[in-house]
């Protein structure tokens, strides 16, 4: 059976639906970064999209070509993530979406060195006929955060992110954004195919004592 990121890292992927504190690994990624409204149709983040696949399935089936990657294992292509920011914001301004900020990435299995991920570049670029330059190969050291599992609208997570706030300061911990820590969303649904109501996503912010 191919490794499924979201079943083996449960606490990462299907985390409880109550806040919680939880520590993240160093995880890699191929990440896109662009700035405005993600519902744009057209758009930047619509682009992204195509980017970060095209480079996801490349690695994912490149066992079928010549090119053979060490340490390859078959896996299931891990969920889309998202960092938001908004210059002046701690978190995100639901209100403002054409102000965001934001890098959209995919994770990458552990065998994914940066000279296979440039290789994985060149070859969606040949095969596609298509520009992946705006790809990247992104290392990101989360730490510490408070989590929790959202269900509903993207538009009604405000209300979830202030319980998780609430429950991090009830902790003895603060919210701790920054130029490299940024409210994170992990979509576990497609919102083209699920009713807004049942849409799963998990949410975290940053924090420290």
């Amino acid at each position: 059976m191919p490794f499924d990121y979201k079943k083996e890292y449960r606490e990462f992927y299907l985390p409880p639906k109550k806040p919680h504190l939880i520590t993240i690994p160093r995880m890699n990624f191929v990440a896109v970064h662009g700035k405005g409204d993600p519902n744009a149709p057209g758009g930047a983040y619509q682009e992204a999209m195509g980017v970060l696949y095209g480079i996801a399935f490349t690695i994912k089936m490149s066992y079928k070509g010549s090119h053979k990657m060490d340490g390859y294992f078959e896996y299931v292509v891990p969920p889309l993530e998202g960092l938001w920011h908004q210059k002046g914001v701690d978190g995100v301004d639901y209100a403002h979406k054409e102000t965001f900020e934001w890098t959209s990435m995919i994770r990458l299995p552990e065998f994914v060195t940066s000279e296979a991920f440039d290789w994985a570049v060149q070859e969606a670029t040949a095969k596609k006929k298509k520009d992946f330059s705006k790809a990247e190969f992104l290392t990101y050291d989360e730490g510490l955060c408070v989590q929790c599992l959202h269900i509903g609208p993207y538009d009604e997570e405000p209300k979830t992110l202030a319980q998780m706030d609430a429950f991090a300061v009830e902790q003895g911990y603060r919210l701790d954004f920054s130029e490299t820590r940024f409210h994170h969303e992990i979509y576990l649904s497609d919102p083209r195919r699920a009713a807004p109501g049942t849409l799963k996503t998990v949410l975290r912010h940053p924090v420290k004592k």
